[in-house]
């Protein structure tokens, strides 16, 4: 039980991190303007982003936030449908934060997502945000989950 309470309290707390940097971003930078943050790891850089993942689907913001709205969902249903895993839950709850972390940002930002984090010694890799930090983070574990269970499937299945 403690497991789930602290999987709660974990993408709460990536949530509200998430619009709070964003508020103090918007507020203190202007737009483009980039700070060094940890040398020679990662700067802030304030940028605005009308699409998805790496821009795409740019200017589509109805489209995302159906696309959003629908992720969602599928994961309020694997939360009620696979309640008893503690590995998938965490998973769920982090890809639920960031994805109403930048649906907020969708809705009540005019369709622009505040990106503000950036590697310096990976000048290509885009722009991202805490709420992007937690899907990825919730993907990975879901990868993890997945594995896991094949793994395990695989096993019982040579006894």
């Amino acid at each position: 039980m403690i497991s789930y309470i602290l999987a709660v309290l974990c993408s709460v707390l990536f949530l509200v991190a998430d619009q709070i940097s964003k508020y103090f971003v918007n507020k203190t930078f202007y737009l483009g303007e980039t700070r060094e943050f940890l040398n020679g790891f990662i700067d802030l850089t304030y940028i605005h982003n009308r699409g998805g993942a790496w821009g795409i689907m740019y200017g589509k913001t109805w489209f995302l936030l159906i696309i959003t709205a629908v992720m969602l969902t599928v994961c309020v249903f694997v939360l009620i449908k696979y309640r008893k895993s503690k590995l998938l839950f965490w998973a769920v709850m982090l890809v639920l934060s960031g994805g109403i972390g930048n649906m907020i940002d969708r809705i009540f930002r005019g369709g622009n997502v505040v990106d503000f984090l950036h590697f310096e010694f990976f000048p290509q890799f885009p722009v991202f945000n805490i709420a992007d930090c937690a899907v990825v983070l919730g993907a990975g574990l879901l990868i993890l989950y997945f594995l896991l269970d094949a793994i395990k499937e695989r096993r019982n299945g040579k006894n």
